[in-house]
């Protein structure tokens, strides 16, 4: 506790907090003289008074707030999304946010990059495989089978069709042959 003594000065004495031991209270009365102790209790009437009217002042600002607040039609919500707001951009303005943000966005950078080589990678896999002497085997072969079947059609078509073509061309020529054989 600070105390102004009759000189000005500060002075600092401890309070017993509650439950300590009533000897120490009592010692510490006794150190202090008649005099001391009456100046000391008209400064705790005069701090208790004090803190009472900054009390009702405390209250009386704050039923003005709230009657500036209903005027200007500011509800708990709109106080909530603006205290939120500001403590959003406090922490977005804190170094150690940026250096995070910082980080991230550079460990996102590396992840595009990788992302990006590996689809590369990938796409000169197909390139290498399209290019490869079995492959144009199996497209040579696939596209002699489609000139067979479909004859007068353009080459070019995709895959699928081309497997239609040969499943139908196989139908016929059996058609075809079994016919052939009716007749004889």
């Amino acid at each position: 506790l600070m105390v102004y003594s009759p000189q000005g000065l500060l002075r600092t004495d401890s309070i017993p907090e509650v439950g300590e031991d009533a000897a120490a209270t009592v010692s510490m009365s006794e150190t202090l003289s008649e005099e001391e102790q009456d100046e000391l209790r008209k400064e705790l009437a005069k701090v208790e008074e004090e803190i009472q009217t900054l009390s009702q002042v405390l209250a009386a600002k704050e039923k003005h707030l709230a009657e500036i607040k209903r005027k200007l039609g500011i509800n708990s919500l709109q106080e909530l999304k603006q205290n939120i707001t500001k403590s959003w951009q406090d922490v977005t303005s804190t170094t150690a946010y940026k250096k995070t943000s910082e980080t991230l966005s550079q460990a996102g950078q590396k992840a595009s990059a990788a992302f990006s080589s590996v689809g590369s990678v990938i796409t000169k896999k197909f390139e290498d495989v399209k290019n490869s002497s079995t492959f144009k085997s199996f497209e040579e072969k696939v596209e002699n089978l489609k000139s067979k079947v479909g004859g007068s059609k353009p080459a070019g078509g995709d895959f699928g069709e081309v497997l239609n073509s040969a499943a139908n061309a196989s139908a016929t020529e059996t058609i075809a042959e079994q016919t052939q054989e009716e007749t004889n």
